[in-house]
């Protein structure tokens, strides 16, 4: 037996099974696991087949079930000025495609499972239709457009579309494939086109810096540094392990109060939004909450959303989700693809007698959640005693930083107006999910919080909906106002907001 006391007494490594081997005192060897390798991040040799990034493998699975318009990110851009050019647009828009791989990326299966296929921008053919449509007849036009289905084994995951409303005014809709690209893929996406619009109206090709490395060097890094699931050291091994133990147990289903069936079905997957906001004065009482936990503003509302999904599903042990950036390194910052993907988050309410309890378990579990973050969902379904017809989450919300307010480009701004307009098209891949963005002052004060509920109008009417925000609004206003006691009162929170003291004498115990 190895006494804890004895130590090490000398070392050595072992080629033949590439593990450390430390001897005991007593003579007896112990071994240690060896530790993954540390590969640099930038250019890599490219071999004959690029496997799916971690973050793509959720999006190229959902769309082989038929489910590929619900991963598109789609904008709408009214473009106006003095002679807008058409012909320069369709050149930047190809300037654009060739300068970022991943919009030139198909999706095929190959024999040893789906892999990506950067298209030669000698043999690129993007698909960029224009027509004159009138004011009327926009919104229509836009949502047609937005809904797009990609066959991601034989197209671009990328589409244009000009809407001609006049010379001076013309609707860009770009389609893109969310397996392609990612939230923080927008800055750099429109930061490009505009340039290239401006050159090719010009005359001249764009003129930007080259990018310090492409999507398939990253795919290539991160397989490097994750090794394989058939290693038993390897960090992808590792990271499933976690999630298999963190997961164990949990209910698979939430009990929501979903609606009754209707008839005939609607599209699973077509969702409403309900508008969210926060004033300054609430948001500065969450950082006020955070800051006291050791937590951040993310944390806190994580909790409060934990809180009320459990008492809507009346369960103890919830499981909630959010997404992760996954662009840990700066030279990712303008690169176009996706990174981001969703890590899971189980917090188990029975186990936190207040607030600063609650908010202490959120942080350490998300923080977990945060060092494991490439776990693919379908490998993880496969390792989890549940059917895999059940999603591995219902319920998740993102909080994202709003980018500071920047001076338009003079020479952009001169030419070339650029308003966003909806899309009219919106997509519920789970049955709770808040998208919410805080705001800050231009002295680093908090301005607000805002965003939108989505949620499937197969399963939830508005009614419905609407408490469900509304429950979430009162239990962010009690923390926010400096409620710090047991979660028995957040749990009984109506709709209606109530006074600190109020809540402090709430006795009805849902769980």
């Amino acid at each position: 037996m190895f006494d804890p006391g004895a130590g090490i007494r000398s070392g050595g490594f072992d080629a033949g099974r590439g593990v450390l081997v430390a001897t005991q005192r007593g003579g007896a060897p112990c071994f240690r696991p060896p530790v993954p390798p540390v590969v640099a991040l930038g250019p890599q040799p490219r071999p004959a087949q690029v496997p799916l990034a971690p973050a793509q493998e959720r999006m190229w699975h959902a769309a082989r079930l038929g489910r590929s318009a619900d991963w598109n990110v789609a904008r709408a851009m009214r473009l106006q000025g003095t002679g807008i050019d058409v012909a320069a647009l369709r050149a930047a828009l190809r300037h654009l495609v060739i300068r970022h791989e991943p919009l030139r990326t198909r999706y095929p299966m190959t024999a040893t499972g789906p892999a990506q296929v950067v298209a030669d921008p000698t043999d690129l053919v993007l698909d960029v239709a224009e027509s004159a449509v009138t004011e009327d007849d926009l919104a229509a036009a836009i949502a047609e457009q937005a809904a797009h289905t990609f066959d991601l084994t034989r197209d671009l995951p990328v589409r244009a579309r000009l809407l001609v409303l006049g010379p001076e005014e013309v609707v860009l809709v770009l389609v893109v494939h969310h397996i392609s690209v990612d939230g923080r893929s927008l800055g750099p996406l429109i930061r490009d086109l505009v340039t290239a619009y401006l050159a090719c109206a010009a005359g001249t090709d764009p003129d930007w810096p080259p990018l310090p490395l492409s999507y398939t060097d990253y795919t290539l890094w991160k397989h490097a540094q994750l090794g394989e699931f058939t290693d038993e050291w390897s960090r992808a091994t590792h990271q499933l392990r976690y999630w298999a133990n963190a997961l164990a147990g949990r209910p698979a289903l939430l009990d929501l109060p979903a609606r009754e069936q209707l008839s005939p079905s609607p599209d699973p997957a077509a969702g409403a939004l309900i508008p969210v906001g926060f004033d300054a004065r609430t948001h500065a009482g969450l950082l006020r909450l955070a800051q006291d936990g050791r937590a951040s503003l993310f944390m806190v509302l994580q909790a409060a959303f934990a809180v009320t999904v459990g008492a809507v599903a009346r369960s103890a042990d919830v499981t909630v989700a959010t997404a992760v950036s996954g662009r840990e390194h700066r030279l990712l910052d303008d690169l176009v693809g996706n990174f981001a993907d969703d890590v899971l988050m189980r917090v188990r309410l029975d186990r936190a007698g207040d607030v600063a309890e609650l908010l202490d378990q959120v942080r350490r579990v998300a923080l977990a959640a945060y060092a494991h973050p490439d776990t693919p969902n379908p490998r993880l379904k496969r390792c989890l005693l549940q059917d895999a017809a059940l999603p591995l989450f219902q319920a998740t919300l993102i909080l994202q930083r709003a980018e500071a307010p920047h001076a338009p480009d003079p020479a952009s701004a001169s030419v070339l107006s650029i308003t966003e307009l909806p899309t009219g098209v919106v997509r519920a891949k789970h049955d709770l999910e808040f998208g919410l963005t805080d705001h800050y002052d231009r002295c680093g004060a908090p301005a607000g919080i805002d965003g939108a509920f989505c949620y499937p109008i197969a399963r939830f009417d508005e009614e419905t909906a609407a408490q469900f925000v509304a429950r979430f609004r009162a239990v962010v206003a009690l923390l926010a106002d400096g409620y710090r006691g047991p979660l028995t009162a957040l749990l009984a929170t109506t709709a209606r907001r109530r006074s600190v003291s109020t809540a402090r004498r709430a006795a009805r115990v849902l769980l």
